[in-house]
């Protein structure tokens, strides 16, 4: 980030500290009703406790704001609205309910990298959560201040310490060790689990990283943290809480699932178990190891029981929130698993459609007769937290202004992503990379584009939706041996990566990617004497998206990581299209072409490639 806007950044984190540190929202206390005469000799009703779950914000504290095709505004999630949804609950089971997070609570909007997650932990305090699983993306902000990456005299967890002593609840990760001591790192200041008590039942909390975590962040970060397999990290957290006299235990993991179906919740046929962490978990654990699941990292709305364990999990942003009621009986102590109900994915809505009841954009496009009317949620209105809802508006009213900033540059349609196949955001992107770099190939992780690029006046705020993450712009200069390497490393696992410069084949082999051919663009074969200079973000040159077992085998000299650049790579892009002044369009397709494999596919892979 440059550094004029440190003192912006600075002052930002400060107001938003003072500002969140006193908001609670309402939650009125109902008076308690006087059983009955005719009730007082009945079984004693079973404990209800109601497990809310939230995951992925990304920073969007704020509501997402879409337009649909007749016009009309539509807003989805906010955490001001999703405190109504909480007050209701809260009153209708009085200490009964736990808030819980799957992590990745930061990285994705300018108002909270510019206060390093401040502004989201200030919320997340005044909604009250219980705790939050470690996400990959809580240590992107590497040390305190505008560098994302430690260097040598940097605490690469200094951003991430700050906003744990913020928090008034501890962020879980029982998988998380230190490499030097082999147990939890101290300033995470708990180890890996909590112990709390909901309407007299003691409930054990387990939180969860996933072990791909040094992939999906910058490496430099996690370099002295090791990430342990999820299976035996659960098993023995779930043996020392029921050891201190939990009764019921829910794990709160960094760790998704891909579901295609969410209409039969027993029905877990349409999950993939190739990309589905805590579906593979759940499947290896004895029945019963865990009663409920809060899940987090695939962004997908998940609504499932998985042998019977209840896993929630949303689309993210706080756009919705899962919800399972479990019912404990106050004799045995025990939960009884016929009366769980489960809620996979709630919209978060402060107004919503009479007919459909929700505000999610995408399941309002092709509706007709639309008519948008306050929210209600079982049988109550949803009222926002006026007061927090009032402070996030204030506080975001100085970073709107540079979110709404014009580039004079025009967005002719919307350029959207893919994150397994080519797109036109991905090559419209690439180009610009191999153009400011001046390289002769350019390669980007499609999960490093966060978002769509809509059409119309291209702003600030929009390029940083999509490129939130603070990376330099790193080049290799590679031998054309060492390009087809980096190449079958990029192209040989999960997703895809977008590309400049190249023409690429990769084969999809029982479900495995792999590469086929690489060419020039006009098809011809890469030279085998040419020096490639490839420009990349500095965290797939660190060894981020599974490139670091190739990267270390180049010559150090190779690598210029971009450690001396003003720019973060995003800014570069931004004053390349500023200085062009030429709309952003998306180029012919083609580049990048997927194949299904014909023969040499291995009989049977499982897990993760």
């Amino acid at each position: 980030m440059p550094s004029a806007l440190r003192p912006f950044r600075l002052g930002l984190l400060s107001a938003l500290l003072v500002a969140c540190a006193s908001s609670t929202p309402s939650v009125p206390e109902p008076a308690p009703v006087p059983a009955r005469a005719s009730e007082a000799k009945a079984a004693p009703e079973p404990l209800r406790i109601s497990v809310v779950g939230t995951n992925d914000l990304h920073g969007w504290v704020m509501p997402s704001k879409a337009t649909l095709p007749d016009g009309t505004s539509v807003e989805q999630g906010g955490l001001a609205t999703l405190a109504g949804y909480l007050s209701i609950l809260r009153a209708e089971n009085p200490d009964g309910v736990l808030l819980l997070d799957g992590g990745d609570l930061f990285q994705g909007t300018l108002a909270s990298n510019l206060t390093e997650g401040a502004v989201v932990i200030g919320a997340m305090n005044a909604l009250k959560y219980d705790a939050s699983a470690l996400g990959n993306h809580e240590f992107d902000y590497g040390p305190v201040g505008p560098r994302s990456v430690a260097l040598e005299g940097d605490d690469p967890f200094g951003a991430l310490k700050a906003r744990i002593q913020q928090a008034r609840f501890p962020v879980l990760g029982f998988n998380v060790t230190d490499a030097q001591t082999g147990v939890a790192p101290t300033w995470l200041g708990n180890e890996g689990t909590l112990l709390v008590e909901r309407r007299g039942v003691r409930i054990g909390i387990v939180g969860l990283a996933t072990p791909h975590t040094p992939q999906v962040t910058n490496p430099v970060n996690v370099a002295s943290l090791r990430f342990a397999a999820l299976e035996q990290s659960a098993l023995a957290a779930v043996k020392a809480l029921r050891a201190r006299g939990a009764e019921v235990v829910v794990a709160v993991a960094h760790a998704g699932a891909v579901c295609k179906r969410g209409d039969d919740p027993r029905d877990a046929s349409s999950c993939d178990r190739g990309d589905s962490e805590i579906i593979e978990l759940l499947e290896t654990l004895p029945e019963g190891t865990l009663d409920a699941v809060v899940a987090g990292h695939t962004h997908q709305p998940v609504g499932h029981f998985i042998k019977g364990t209840p896993v929630i999990e949303t689309s993210g942003r706080g756009r919705a929130f899962g919800l399972v009621e479990l019912f404990v009986d106050p004799v045995t102590r025990k939960v009884l698993p016929e009366r769980t109900l489960l809620q996979g994915s709630i919209p978060v809505c402060a107004r919503m459609d009479a007919t459909l009841g929700t505000c999610d954009e995408r399941k309002l496009k092709a509706a007709k007769g639309l008519r948008l009317v306050p929210a209600t949620f079982r049988g109550s209105a949803v009222v926002a937290d006026a007061a927090l809802e009032a402070e996030l508006t204030e506080a975001f009213a100085r970073v709107e202004e540079e979110q709404k900033r014009s580039l004079g540059v025009s967005v002719p349609a919307a350029l959207g992503r893919n994150y397994d196949a080519e797109s036109a955001l991905g090559n419209v992107l690439a180009d610009a990379l191999r153009a400011v770099s001046a390289t002769d190939v350019a390669l980007l992780n499609s999960g490093g584009l966060r978002a769509d690029l809509p059409a119309g006046d291209l702003t600030y705020g929009a390029v940083y939706e999509v490129l939130p993450f603070d990376n330099t712009l790193a080049v290799l200069t590679l031998s054309t041996a060492e390009l087809k390497r980096l190449l079958e490393a990029a192209y040989g696992r999960k997703g895809t990566f977008q590309v400049s410069g190249l023409k690429v084949k990769v084969e999809q082999c029982n479900g495995v990617s792999r590469l086929a051919s690489v060419t020039l663009p006009n098809g011809k074969p890469l030279p085998a004497s040419k020096r490639f200079r490839v420009a990349m973000p500095d965290f797939l040159a660190r060894g981020g998206g599974g490139l670091e077992d190739v990267l270390k085998t180049l010559a150090p000299a190779s690598i210029d990581l971009g450690e001396k650049q003003a720019l973060t790579l995003r800014d570069a892009l931004v004053e390349h299209w500023k200085t062009q002044k030429k709309p952003l369009v998306a180029p012919a397709s083609g580049r990048l072409q997927h194949v299904t494999a014909t023969a040499g596919c291995p009989a049977e892979t499982t897990g993760k490639p």
